[in-house]
């Protein structure tokens, strides 16, 4: 696998460059405030619909939850968009040897508590109009490689245009406490309980 790299001058551009872009490209950046503990890690799940999904996660981590932030990214991408690695990206490569060592690098991030960790569990890109987030295999892994003190965070995110030349993009958080032997299935039956939710809250938004 390949990890994540620091250099601060990189790290303070690319934040400036994303806030710059985000105001320039989108008409509003709206999420919901959800009751976090400063004192714990956060595994961040979200549903993964474009291109924009992880800068507008890290421009919300920069502005609220203000944590060290990492994502799982393919290798592709890791080598091709060099500066994501700068950004907290690391790689992981599917159906290989080395795809064990990026969960279990992971489950280690979140052994510190300033430190978020966004996961893309659907493992590549699916319409924003999919009434179901899939779950890839892989995440019990990257659980069990933690000391479990870590909170989960659940993202549901949609973009629309409503009566604007540019979208909207909205985040509808929640907070979830899992069971401390939980498993894949009961975290994706809860974070599909909330995924509904939220995108049934944001077709009444748009009637």
């Amino acid at each position: 696998m390949l990890e994540p790299r620091k250099n601060k001058i990189v790290y303070a551009f690319f934040s400036w460059y994303i806030n710059r872009i985000i105001k320039s490209d989108f008409e509003g950046l709206n999420y919901n405030h959800v009751v976090f503990g400063k004192d714990r890690s956060i595994l961040l799940l979200a549903n993964h619909f474009s291109w924009w999904d992880g800068f507008l996660m890290f421009q919300i981590n920069r502005l609220y939850f203000r944590k060290k932030f990492h994502v799982m990214i393919s290798e592709e991408n890791y080598k091709t968009v060099w500066f994501l690695k700068y950004l907290g990206g690391f790689s992981v490569k599917s159906n290989s040897r080395s795809m064990i060592q990026s969960l279990e690098f992971a489950g280690n991030l979140l052994n510190d508590p300033q430190n978020l960790v966004l996961i893309f569990p659907q493992g590549k890109l699916y319409s924003g109009h999919v009434a179901e987030v899939k779950f890839e295999k892989g995440l019990m892994n990257l659980i069990n490689s933690s000391n479990r003190n870590f909170q989960y965070v659940f993202a549901a995110s949609f973009a629309d245009y409503f009566q604007n030349r540019k979208p909207v993009f909205t985040c509808y958080f929640q907070k979830w406490e899992g069971a401390e032997y939980t498993s894949l299935q009961l975290i994706k039956s809860a974070y599909n309980k909330h995924y509904e939710y939220s995108r049934q809250k944001q077709i009444s938004n748009i009637i």
